[in-house]
């Protein structure tokens, strides 16, 4: 993600290189305390990248608040890097605000860009996103303050929210990762079945209670053993060498009842 920098330095070369000042820039450097913008005109591109350097650490301190399992850590660092660079690009010195009053809103601007436009595994409307966001800071937060997650009605009233937008906020936030069908439904059991094992199908006995129902009436006609027959093939789902046991009679005569049964049933269909 340092390739988004698309500037005339890398952060990795920002952090770590002994920087060359201009006498110009070494006099305005001596002059700025650490939360003032350094003029950055002219030859004063190092102390740019100085000042960049030295917010760094402000910069990360953010990205840790959205810091999850699901999140790692130097991403969202890299994200809020970009954000200090725009800050620092668009900071104007002649409104006499300190650059960290400017730069921390305009870093956890882009990392909520960042998870507003690439973070969600499904579409999700952009009040629902910004809402999720700040359900999911507000547990973040009163979890480090009282040391366990807090209750609904703690978060309700810590973010100045109804109870029912929190529940939304949470749910919204279900959306924003997706497990891989493959996933195990319980990491302690390596045995356990996977998602996609407990995947619902299209159970076949729905069009079987339509054909009965249809057939109903010419089922009932049948010769009693033409309808025994029928009731355990369908019915009870047994096989032929089965019903032949049951019925206590040959397989072919078991076939033969079946095709007998089929045929008066078609007859009736074609009847009506």
């Amino acid at each position: 993600m340092v390739g988004i920098l698309s500037k005339t330095y890398s952060l990795v070369d920002i952090d770590t290189a002994n920087l060359p000042l201009s006498s110009a820039s070494v006099d305005a450097l001596s002059r700025a305390s650490t939360d003032a913008l350094w003029p950055l005109r002219g030859d004063c591109a190092a102390a740019r990248d100085e000042l960049i350097r030295r917010h760094l650490g402000l910069a990360r301190r953010l990205a840790t608040r959205y810091q999850s399992p699901n999140e790692v850590l130097e991403d969202l660092v890299q994200v809020a890097n970009v954000g200090l660079v725009n800050a620092v690009d668009r900071f104007e010195p002649e409104r006499g605000t300190p650059f960290s009053g400017y730069a921390t809103p305009t870093i956890l601007g882009e990392l909520k860009r960042h998870f507003r436009d690439t973070g969600w595994s499904v579409h999700v409307p952009r009040g629902a996103k910004e809402l999720a966001l700040r359900v999911q800071q507000g547990v973040v937060q009163l979890t480090e303050r009282h040391g366990r997650s807090p209750e609904v009605r703690e978060l309700a009233d810590y973010l100045e929210l109804d109870v029912e937008q929190v529940l939304d906020g949470l749910e919204s936030a279900q959306a924003h990762y997706s497990d891989s069908l493959e996933a195990p439904v319980s990491e302690l059991d390596p045995e356990a079945p996977t998602l996609g094992d407990r995947l619902g199908a299209i159970d076949d006995g729905y069009d079987l209670v339509d054909a009965t129902s249809a057939l109903s009436g010419g089922i009932a006609a049948l010769p009693y053993l033409e309808r025994t027959a029928l009731s355990l093939r369908i019915r009870d789902d047994l096989k032929q060498s089965e019903i032949a046991r049951l019925m206590d009679c040959s397989q072919m005569q078991v076939s033969r009842l079946l095709r007998r049964a089929a045929e008066r049933l078609q007859a009736q269909l074609d009847a009506d």
